[in-house]
């Protein structure tokens, strides 16, 4: 497809202001709010298959050359968008002062904080190739397929291929989300996937030693953690599209079709076809039924202050919330973590990276595009992302963080956090989840109808009918637009 620079604007006018996601701003986020404290993303990432042209249906030649040698980047300035803010905000700003200190070209990072990532999206949306006002910005997961059509980029492979860093670096399971064919498009920055908290206080009064991994067994200790363990609500499950996609991706089944967004851009949901949404719906509504799972509220906070406040026994977040969760409990009871749920006992898929991502833009200048390579390379650095890890609970992208001691010290400190790692490892590629171009719009789809379920109006199945049928039709629009 020949994408048209008019619809792509359109398509980010939609997405402003729709998004709940990592980017929520609420200060304990899920990943896909850029502003959270402690947050991050939120969903989604897909196995690596199919052509990158094909897939996005964009021109990357762009991105195609090898970086020139001969272009000095000596005393280059480079401007970049960020959307983190609180304590994500200060470690942003120290990595920032410690390259431009240390750095030996004389390249100088100017970090501007842009609000929350819907804001950085609509801020480029007016700018022009050649004059786009950042030169490298962080983005969303969900904000992937857009980035790649728009044709502002310049995939970050090019640059990788560039300079022969040697990708290998770079979590697998993580990178797949980003990449289209063997094409890297961003490079990972800010992830995290999703996990069970849960109060160890209240299980061990109530006698349980394992811990529930799937939505029927969470019921199956239900009644023993409410008499016996003390706890008001047994989980404090918020409505989130994230958790939904989660859920599809454990179920091993595909959101959309066409390999997920991946082979080619996607033209349906296929959660309703598979039967992955019917499955999760009908799980989740009879959590809800039998007094297990109350209505806690929209976006991916929502469940987390029952849970600190010691009034359910379990929730679901963000492994970027471990920390805000541990502060706000503040010895209270221990904290346990333990991976997301499956549906069914015998699911066999895993999880799915959120968060955002660093996208170097085309600004036809070689000399800028060299300054930003340089930077990122710094900035995934086993050194620097130890140090991120520690101050944000955002994972190590890059494995030699894992050696770093900085990193092991956390670790020590905040030994819950290697249930992330664990379930990031015990997940492969293909369970990342999907590309969509409309997955603010779905997102909230999936919310609003979700949310009708539960107050009982309609059925699991008249649910996943209405969602499909309301996503389908954004996907549809976007195509045409981008035909």
């Amino acid at each position: 497809m020949k994408r048209n620079m008019i619809a792509l604007i359109t398509a980010a006018a939609l997405a402003a202001g729709s998004l709940a996601g990592c980017g929520s701003g609420s200060g304990t986020g899920n990943g896909n709010n850029g502003t959270s404290t402690g947050s991050a993303s939120s969903d989604t990432a897909a196995g690596s298959t199919g052509n990158a042209q094909g897939a996005a249906g964009t021109d990357t030649s762009a991105g195609t050359q090898a970086l020139s040698s001969d272009v000095s980047v000596q005393g280059q300035t480079i401007t970049f968008w960020h959307s983190m803010g609180g304590v994500n905000g200060e470690a942003i700003d120290y990595l920032v002062n410690k390259f431009n200190t240390e750095n030996d070209l004389g390249i100088k990072v100017e970090a501007q904080y842009q609000g929350s990532y819907d804001d950085a999206i609509n801020k480029l949306r007016s700018a022009q190739i050649g004059n786009m006002g950042a030169d490298l910005v962080q983005i969303y997961d969900i904000g992937t397929r857009f980035m790649i059509d728009s044709g502002w980029v310049i995939p970050m492979q090019k640059l990788i291929d560039g300079d022969g860093w040697d990708i290998s670096q770079i979590e697998p399971n993580i990178a797949a989300y980003y990449t289209v064919g063997d094409t890297l498009y961003s490079m990972p920055f800010n992830s995290s996937t999703p996990i069970l908290y849960y109060n160890k206080d209240m299980f061990e009064k109530a006698g349980i030693t394992e811990i529930p991994d799937s939505l029927p067994a969470i019921a199956e200790v239900g009644d023993t953690l409410m008499q016996k363990g003390g706890a008001d609500e047994v989980i404090s499950l918020a409505i989130y599209g994230w958790f939904f996609e989660q859920f599809t991706c454990k179920q091993g089944q595909n959101y959309v079709n066409n390999g997920n967004g991946r082979q080619d851009v996607a033209t349906a949901v296929e959660f309703d076809s598979n039967g992955a949404g019917v499955k999760t719906l009908a799980a989740w509504k009879a959590l809800s039924e039998a007094g297990y799972a109350p209505n806690v509220g929209r976006g991916g906070d929502a469940g987390l202050a029952d849970f600190s406040s010691g009034k359910s026994a379990m929730t679901l977040g963000s492994t970027a919330s471990l920390k805000q969760i541990l502060n706000d409990v503040n010895g209270k009871f221990e904290v346990g973590t333990a991976y997301f749920p499956k549906v069914s006992p015998e699911d066999q898929g895993g999880v799915s990276i959120g968060g955002g991502s660093l996208w170097a833009l085309n600004n036809e200048d070689p000399a800028k595009e060299k300054a930003v390579w340089e930077f990122v390379k710094f900035l995934v650095s086993g050194e620097s992302q130890a140090y991120w890890n520690a101050q944000t609970g955002y994972f190590p992208v890059t494995t030699a963080a894992h050696e770093d001691p900085v990193f092991q010290e956390n670790i020590k400190t905040y030994p819950q956090f290697m249930t992330a790692i664990d379930q990031l490892h015990d997940s492969t590629p293909q369970s990342s989840g999907a590309l969509l171009s409309v997955f603010p719009e779905a997102r909230q789809i999936v919310e609003t109808e979700i949310e009708n379920m539960l107050n009982g109006n309609g059925s699991p199945e008249d649910s996943v009918a209405k969602i499909a049928k309301e996503i389908n039709r954004s996907i549809e629009d976007y195509n045409l637009l981008n035909e």
